[in-house]
């Protein structure tokens, strides 16, 4: 292994930080009347996981905008979403901002989503055997995508805690591969992302019939071999569940102009702490500390 590139997926990040302290209310207001919780937890889940990967090139994704190509082929998708909280609402930009003036790579295509720009880095990428490509997400959406040469970082309760899914850890799961998760989620929907599925096949139900067989295409061919009520459900729901299939893959083809030494990153606490520092993000400077102090030998003058 020659290189190690973390992708990020910001969004995720961002709304986890968010909703971890709106809960008490504390938003962190600036000196200029803006909320900064979210970024200064994007910032300190994004800090500690380098810190934990120790990657040698960074690069974070982005959702551009609330509409998407999947909203042109499903009116009802993400429409159960309410808008984000006001107090988030200047979060999104000073993110971006935060991220760009610390020299790392933002990544973002309008019309995609930012699992579909994770999706298309790891598919360009991981054909590179010098390449390591570990994904950090909130998001099980992105689970799809671990195979041999990408592996996911999942994000648990707390900021430092990850369950590491590579193909072999999610096989041993779930007996399943991580593809077969599209065809898990085309049967039993997403109520979070506002499709149904197959009306009446729940999480339990969907795995069993993918392990039992394998595709939706196998359903169909061993369809005398379901129980009747199965096959009902899969006649009533069968456009739904097609479409439903094209919303839940994750698009590896996003038009994106991307070169592996525009993510080139190493953490520099003398270059980054400034920068905190001037946007007030305390919270990160504290963490920023407790990182230099137990696996960097950088000398601050404080």
């Amino acid at each position: 292994m020659k290189y190690h590139l973390l992708v990020v997926d910001g969004m995720a990040l961002l709304f986890r930080a968010f909703f971890a302290t709106a809960v008490q209310r504390n938003f962190m207001i600036n000196s200029q009347g803006v909320p900064t919780n979210a970024v200064q937890g994007y910032l300190k889940h994004l800090l500690t996981a380098v810190d934990h990967v120790q990657p040698t090139h960074l690069a974070i994704c982005w959702d551009m905008g609330s509409v998407t190509f999947r909203n042109e082929m499903y009116e009802g998708y993400k429409a159960n979403r309410q808008a984000p909280p006001v107090e988030m609402a200047p979060q999104f930009d000073l993110a971006k901002d935060v991220t760009t003036e610390l020299g790392i790579l933002n990544i973002g295509v309008k019309g995609f989503e930012a699992d579909d720009c994770i999706g298309t880095l790891c598919q360009e990428l991981k054909q590179d055997e010098d390449l390591v490509l570990t994904v950090l997400t909130g998001d099980r959406d992105l689970l799809q995508i671990v195979d041999d040469k990408v592996s996911v970082l999942l994000l648990q309760k707390g900021i430092g805690n990850y369950f590491h899914y590579t193909r072999a850890a999610y096989v041993d799961e779930f007996q399943l591969e991580p593809k077969q998760l599209i065809d898990v989620k085309a049967l039993m929907g997403d109520p979070s992302d506002g499709y149904p599925g197959v009306k009446g096949i729940g999480e339990k139900t969907a795995y069993k019939l993918i392990r039992n067989y394998e595709t939706i295409e196998g359903l169909f061919a061993n369809f005398n071999q379901l129980t009747p009520t199965i096959q009902k459900k899969l006649e009533q729901d069968k456009e739904m569940l097609h479409l439903s299939r094209k919303l839940a893959t994750i698009h590896c083809n996003v038009p994106l102009d991307f070169y592996l030494d525009q993510a080139e990153w190493q953490l520099d606490l003398n270059k980054i702490l400034p920068l905190i520092e001037g946007y007030e993000l305390k919270s990160v400077r504290n963490t920023l500390l407790k990182l230099n102090n137990t696996t960097t030998q950088t000398s601050l003058s404080l």
